[in-house]
């Protein structure tokens, strides 16, 4: 791809997803722009086997924007990183077409494995801010991860991710399109949980309370009964005594 293509492209991607964009020149000062450019070349030089002069192009790119992508990396059309401080992408991590990242995700790896250690996101991914997601596993085509999130193991396609460990929650199979930039209104199943034993909790109170009714009516009972065994006892030696 020729670098106005590039820039066409990056118009297109922006405009689409950042609301805060007013005019096309803007483009040019996104961090998201600036690193990604610099990755393409980056990329094109480790592909050539000039490691230093790709990881020099990288590190050069990071001081500049606060985005680490590692030159090896690969990474589909469609790139957009919101804001990008802290953005981390591993050597072997792949991007599908169309992927969002936010501020403070990191594609990382668990180890020193060797080979394969860093995670592929499908297309149209959206991994809100803060996650980290970590290993040699893949997250599925049009699947969300939430603010914050760790994710460990693989997601299937059309899921949401929340949580730490990340969790998954079915979305039906319903498709979460790119435009869909929502981070906040996720599925907290914690919440649901916690819900759940509160309304236990609630359950079992109550039915305490009624066995303690239950005993309390048999302890006067029984007090009852004694009483009338004493009367009718005592009441017996009296007519014996007679």
């Amino acid at each position: 791809m020729g670098i106005i293509s590039y820039i066409k492209e990056e118009i297109q991607v922006i405009r689409e997803r950042d609301p805060a964009i007013k005019s096309n020149m803007e483009v040019f000062l996104y961090p998201s722009f600036k690193a990604i450019l610099r990755y393409r070349v980056a990329h094109k030089l480790y592909l050539k086997k000039h490691y230093f002069l790709a990881r020099w192009v990288s590190q050069r790119a990071v001081r500049k924007t606060g985005i680490e992508i590692h030159p090896g990396a690969t990474i589909g059309k469609g790139l957009f990183i919101d804001h990008g401080s802290g953005v981390i992408i591993g050597e072997t991590a792949e991007l599908g077409d169309n992927v969002t990242l936010y501020q403070g995700v990191t594609l990382g790896g668990t180890g020193k494995e060797q080979g394969k250690r860093h995670p592929t996101l499908g297309d149209n991914v959206m991994v809100s801010a803060g996650a980290k997601v970590l290993g040699s596993f893949k997250i599925g085509e049009n699947s969300k991860i939430g603010a914050g999130s760790v994710v460990l193991k693989e997601v299937p396609p059309n899921c949401t991710v929340v949580g730490v460990p990340g969790r998954i929650v079915k979305m039906g199979d319903q498709k979460i399109p790119r435009m869909d930039m929502d981070q906040v209104h996720l599925p907290d199943p914690i919440s649901n949980d916690i819900r759940e034993l509160q309304a236990d909790n609630l359950r079992m109170h109550r039915q305490i309370l009624e066995m303690e009714k239950r005993m309390r009516c048999m302890r006067t009972d029984d007090i009852e009964i004694l009483d009338q065994q004493e009367t009718d006892t005592s009441e017996t030696e009296e007519q014996i005594s007679r």
